[in-house]
């Protein structure tokens, strides 16, 4: 009686690493997710409402959250990702109300953030692009900085074309450091790393709370061979 019914894979919080590449081979990854909630709210309605549960769970929350310090959120990007399509911002980036959820555990957390920043690198990239620009607009020394700094490397190749410096390579690369000297002190002098700064910090916190709180959707599925 006891082997009546199959062991359930999904039963588990933390599938089998051979188990979640299936998953995500066969476009099912969001299961896991969707099954980990389940058991966190069927957990939760059979706990007593007593001031012990509501401070273990306080606790639960505050541990998963900060467990965002520990995740390594490029652990699965690869450079294909960023070759692939956009996901659209409306249906697949940003969703429906339902969309949305804290966490179950730690390892929910984890597999969200690796899984999204992988699914919407590129959404993510363009989203980094446009803090960096609003910094710029915010700061018009550092965009006259990078400006200056462009200008300089398009100098040096109108230069090195007109006067053939391929044909001596030392005076080129006297030429290039001169030029990569002076494009550090520009960029220095008027502050463009601070606006590259906040541009990672605003991009990087939307990216890591995003990506933490959006479940995981459903792909599509893979044409199956006849």
């Amino acid at each position: 009686m006891g082997r009546a019914f199959s062991s359930n894979p999904l039963s588990l919080s933390l599938p089998d690493p051979a188990f979640e590449s299936w998953l995500r081979d066969s476009g099912y990854l969001e299961l896991l997710d969707t099954n980990s909630a389940a058991l966190s709210t069927t957990s939760s309605t059979t706990a007593t409402t007593t001031s012990a549960t509501i401070t273990h769970s306080l606790f639960h929350y505050l541990w998963t959250f900060f467990s965002l310090l520990r995740v390594n959120p490029f652990a699965k990007l690869t450079t294909d990702d960023f070759s692939a399509r956009t996901p659209s911002w409306t249906h697949e980036f940003f969703g429906f109300a339902g969309s949305y959820s804290f966490p179950s555990s730690p390892d929910t957390l984890k597999l969200r953030v690796q899984e999204n920043v992988k699914r919407y690198a590129r959404n993510y990239a363009t989203l980094f692009i446009l803090f960096f620009a609003c910094s710029l607009y915010q700061m018009p020394l550092a965009l006259l900085g990078l400006i200056s700094s462009l200008a300089i490397w398009d100098l040096f190749k109108f230069s090195s074309d007109k006067w053939k410096f391929d044909r001596y390579p030392v005076i080129r690369q006297i030429l290039i450091r001169i030029a990569q000297c002076a494009t550090v002190i520009i960029l220095i002098c008027l502050n463009v790393q601070m606006a590259l700064f906040y541009a990672l910090s605003v991009g990087y916190t939307v990216m890591i709370l995003h990506a933490a709180f959006r479940k995981l959707a459903p792909q599509k599925q893979p044409s199956r061979g006849r």
